[in-house]
């Protein structure tokens, strides 16, 4: 089992190994490309860039799979989350046709992959099917199916789907797949090994002088390179991507059936947020997986309430037998319905940058690994001007951008944070944290089981906003840029790079 950035363990943790680098290195050296961050897209970066014939170090804050590629549902498709309609609208029919072309090649870039070092990933080659259950939502599916088509989705109208639920309408996407993802990242580090990589655990990247070549400054030391990637899911610090892109949680069971009847391929409704389903054999074990109950970080008062909804609908169509895993992830979403992957805004140096995926980060990991690489060995790439993570679109996406942003602004001007003394502590159940205020003071609160008081500054080390509890996953989140913290104030997803600051009570 693998370590996890919540309480709950996802079903690709528990049925994996922890990654061991094959041998200790020294961070006093100097690199061709820095990559921070030991994700699916860091690692396929890496493994890219090295075959190419340069030098490059990975470092990971924490463990491989650590957060988000940990606890993916792991659907890989080209039926994007933005569907073809919107990004017509905002990019054009061309751009479309080009995202579609990416996402495609992504697909076949994770087989050939599995082909090329025999990973034992149950990588399966599926349809996917979007159904419509109202006469409002059969009408937003026929745009979605003909803006697919137009784009080069192999589609068609179909009169059944692999999952147990009542539809009106429903179309059927050829070509998509779903595999192990855990596995499949954990291979890739070992192929990454075995090129002459090289792979630090446990090493967050602090700060960066732009100088050339760079001076990247990490917590267990500096070191120098021509190029730093950050493949963090959101790059840390504070920079324009920050406001482009809005923290979200969805919420995902692997379930046991007592029919043993497990569709075998992938469907999608079209709810807001809407549901996702699928089945993964590992192990010769078949699961289950449903997802949906999606929110903004942060912004759902009780966060057991979407697990429990969650398996309200799960048992409402399928004959349960057991759930042996719950567990929740983190996404960005873009404001503009695309990722940005490329040179990092405000750095005009050779840092880069891959975030802004969406629901979508299993299928764009693989479009950015090679953008990113073709940026470096400077190749031309049809998707650069595409996924810029400068470009300037003052009509697409604004309405997000400026509906996302007022939230942020409301939770920066609420709460004020001050240490002095605390004569009282709120009434905190054990397992329980609360944001409190105290003697006129704020303060975030956790008690554990056996009744000590954990006391943190609630400001988040971003931008200061004022965290929140999550019940489900034992953790402080920050409801306007997605960082999250342990119990003991230890960063455990970004951007904030810098622990919340400990309270002697």
């Amino acid at each position: 089992m693998i370590q996890r950035d919540g309480a709950n363990i996802s079903l690709w943790q528990n049925s994996s190994e922890a990654f061991t680098p094959s041998r200790q290195v020294s961070l006093d050296q100097n690199y061709d490309v820095v990559i921070a961050g030991g994700v699916i897209t860091g690692v396929s970066t890496a493994l890219l860039l090295q075959q190419a014939g340069l030098r490059c170090i990975l470092l990971e804050a924490h463990t491989l799979c650590f957060g988000t590629t940990g606890g993916t549902t792991a659907h890989l498709n080209t039926l994007l989350d933005t569907p073809y309609t919107t990004i017509a609208n905002n990019f054009g029919k061309e751009n479309a046709a080009l995202v579609q072309q990416a996402v495609r090649n992504a697909i076949h870039t994770v087989k050939t992959n599995v082909t090329t070092y025999n990973i034992n990933c149950n990588f399966e080659e599926a349809s996917a099917f979007l159904f419509s259950q109202n006469e409002e939502q059969t009408k937003e599916l026929e745009s979605i199916h003909h803006a697919a088509i137009d784009a080069g989705v192999t589609s068609a109208h179909t009169d059944t789907i692999p999952v147990p639920v009542k539809f009106d309408k429903a179309i059927e996407v050829m070509n998509q797949a779903k595999f192990h993802p855990v596995r499949y990242v954990m291979a890739l580090a070992k192929a990454f090994e075995e090129a002459g990589g090289t792979i630090v655990q446990h090493c967050r990247v602090m700060d960066t002088d732009n100088t050339d070549p760079l001076v990247v400054k990490t917590e267990t030391g500096d070191l120098h390179a021509s190029w730093l990637i950050y493949t963090t899911h959101i790059p840390p610090g504070v920079n324009l991507l920050h406001l482009r892109c809005a923290p979200y949680r969805s919420y995902a069971m692997a379930v046991k059936l007592t029919s043993g009847s497990y569709p075998r391929d992938l469907a999608y409704d079209m709810y807001d947020p809407y549901h996702y389903y699928r089945t993964q054999i590992i192990d010769g074990e078949p699961y289950l997986i449903i997802g949906g109950e999606d929110h903004k970080t942060a912004h759902a008062e009780n966060t057991n309430e979407p697990f429990l909804r969650l398996e309200s609908h799960i048992r409402s169509h399928f004959d349960v037998q057991d759930i042996p895993y719950r567990w929740s992830s983190q996404y960005f979403e873009p404001a503009d319905g695309l990722p940005y992957i490329g040179h990092l805004p405000g750095n005009p140096g050779k840092i880069l940058v891959a975030t802004g995926f969406g629901g979508n980060g299993i299928t764009y990991s693989s479009v950015a690994a090679r953008l990113l690489s073709d940026i470096v060995l400077n190749k031309e790439n049809p998707y650069i001007k595409l996924f810029n993570p400068n470009r300037i679109k003052p009509v697409a996406g604004f309405t997000n951008f400026v509906k996302e942003n007022i939230d942020v602004a409301k939770q920066l001007i609420t709460g004020f944070f001050t240490k002095e003394k605390i004569h009282e502590l709120a009434d905190v159940a054990p397992g329980e944290g609360k944001v409190v205020q105290v003697d006129g003071h704020t303060l975030a609160l956790y008690k554990d089981e056996y009744g000590e008081v954990h006391a943190l500054n609630p400001r988040c080390t971003h931008l200061k906003c004022t965290v929140s509890w999550s019940l489900a996953e034992k953790c402080w989140e920050c409801p306007c840029h997605g960082a999250r913290y342990d119990i003991n104030g230890k960063v455990l997803t970004g951007p904030a790079d810098i622990d919340l600051e400990k309270i002697t009570l």
